[in-house]
C-alpha cells in the first residue's frame, strides 16, 4: 500500500530539487527515500526505478524550461525572439543545474511523441525558427545548431571554463547575434 502523502508528483519534484542542490548524478532512490524518511522500497509504489524517476524529472524540467522560454518569446519575432529564447534557456540552465542536466537525457522517441510537454517544446522551437523562414530539413539542422550552441555554452559557463577576463554575458550576446546572422542567411536545402 502506498505511504500516505507520497505521490509520483511529489517524488519527482523532490528529486528535481535534490538534483539542483546536490547534482543530477547524486539523485538516487536511496537519497530520495531518506529525504522522505521512508525505505527505498516505498518508492516503488510510485516510480518503477531510477530510470523512470529520471525520465519523469526530464519531462518536468523540460516543461518548466519550455514554459519559461515560451513566456519570454511571446509576442516577439526575429532577433528579439531569438535573444529572449536564448536568455531564458541560459537562465534556466544556470538557475537549475540539476533539472537542466535531466533535460539532456535521451528519451524513448515514443514517449517524447506522446508527451504534451515535448510537443510544446517542439512547437516553441519550431515557431521561433519558422520566423526565419526555415522548413525541413533545414529546421532540424537549425534546431541542432541552437541546442548544441546553447548547451555547450551553458555547460562551459557553469563549470567555470571561461577563463578569459571578457564578460561572459557580453560573449553570450555576441553568440546570439552570430546565430541570428546564421539563421537569416541559412543555406536552404530542398526537402526530399
Amino acid at each position: 500500500m502506498p505511504r500516505a502523502g507520497l505521490t509520483a508528483g511529489r517524488l519527482v519534484a523532490a528529486a528535481a530539487d535534490l538534483a539542483d542542490e546536490a547534482g543530477y548524478e547524486n539523485v538516487t532512490l536511496s537519497a530520495l527515500a531518506r529525504r522522505f524518511g521512508v525505505r527505498d522500497a516505498s518508492l516503488y509504489a510510485h516510480v518503477r526505478g531510477l530510470r523512470d524517476l529520471r525520465v519523469r524529472m526530464a519531462l518536468l524540467a523540460g516543461a518548466e524550461m519550455t514554459d519559461r522560454i515560451a513566456a519570454a518569446v511571446a509576442g516577439r519575432t526575429g532577433k528579439e525572439a531569438l535573444a529572449a529564447f536564448a536568455d531564458a534557456y541560459r537562465e534556466y540552465a544556470l538557475d537549475h543545474p540539476g533539472r537542466y542536466a535531466a533535460t539532456q537525457i535521451r528519451l524513448d522517441p515514443s514517449l517524447a511523441s506522446d508527451s504534451p510537454a515535448m510537443r510544446r517544446t517542439a512547437e516553441v522551437v519550431h515557431g521561433l525558427l519558422r520566423g526565419y523562414g526555415l522548413d525541413e530539413p533545414d529546421l532540424t539542422d537549425a534546431v541542432r545548431l541552437l541546442r548544441s550552441t546553447f548547451h555547450g555554452y551553458c555547460a562551459l559557463e557553469s563549470s567555470g571554463a571561461f577563463g578569459d577576463p571578457r564578460d561572459v554575458r557580453a560573449s553570450w550576446d555576441r553568440v546570439v547575434e552570430a546565430l541570428h546572422i546564421a539563421l537569416v542567411n541559412w543555406p536552404r536545402e530542398q526537402a526530399g
